[in-house]
């Protein structure tokens, strides 16, 4: 994992601080986003054990996500919120990739998932978004209906399906709502929070 910037060093405008849902790319986009943040969700849909980071900057709890437990995500942050007793800020961090050489790159598949988590909070009415995470949200609407094909044929699902995975497992993964049960990374550091699943 890249060695994480002190976040005062993050620029004012990288921060999206005046928006409830805010989005960005891997460690070092949490970093930016992730600070102030009730809840971070973690988008990776297509996990692998170690994908999920060690530690992410902030005291608000922590979720992994993917398509199939974008609704299950969305009404998890509503219940926060309420028990909060306030707007609830949130972070959606879509994890991306690497490439061969272990750089970054682009990851079609977390911007779909991130989108759909997005999407499903709107629909809870938690929609004061970044233009960031709209445009996620965007990206998903318009390709609702090909999430599953999208995740075989990305470079990822290549990758997959080129390791000897099937192809019928991966599009699986992109069965929106399929899943009720949400992943706790880390539970909120602020008092009473829930605990981790």
């Amino acid at each position: 994992m890249t060695q994480q910037a002190p976040v005062s060093t993050v620029p004012a405008a990288h921060r999206q601080a005046k928006y409830q849902v805010r989005f960005d790319w891997g460690v070092e986009g949490a970093v930016a986003v992730a600070a102030d943040a009730d809840v971070v969700v973690w988008v990776d849909a297509l996990p692998a054990a170690a994908d999920a980071p060690a530690d992410l900057p902030g005291d608000g709890a922590v979720l992994l996500a993917g398509l199939t437990d974008a609704p299950a995500v969305a009404r998890w942050i509503l219940d926060e919120q309420v028990r909060l007793g306030r707007r609830a800020m949130i972070s959606v961090v879509a994890a991306g990739a690497t490439t061969p050489a272990g750089t970054p790159r682009f990851a079609v598949e977390d911007l779909l998932a991130a989108g759909a988590v997005v999407d499903a909070l709107a629909a809870l009415g938690i929609d004061y978004s970044s233009p960031e995470a709209a445009a996620a949200c965007a990206a998903f609407t318009g390709l609702r209906g090909a999430v599953a094909h999208l995740l075989t044929a990305s470079v990822s699902g290549q990758e997959r399906v080129a390791a000897g995975e099937a192809a019928p497992d991966i599009a699986a993964l992109g069965r929106l709502g399929s899943s009720d049960t949400v992943t706790v990374l880390r539970a909120s550091r602020q008092s009473g929070g829930p605990a981790a699943e």
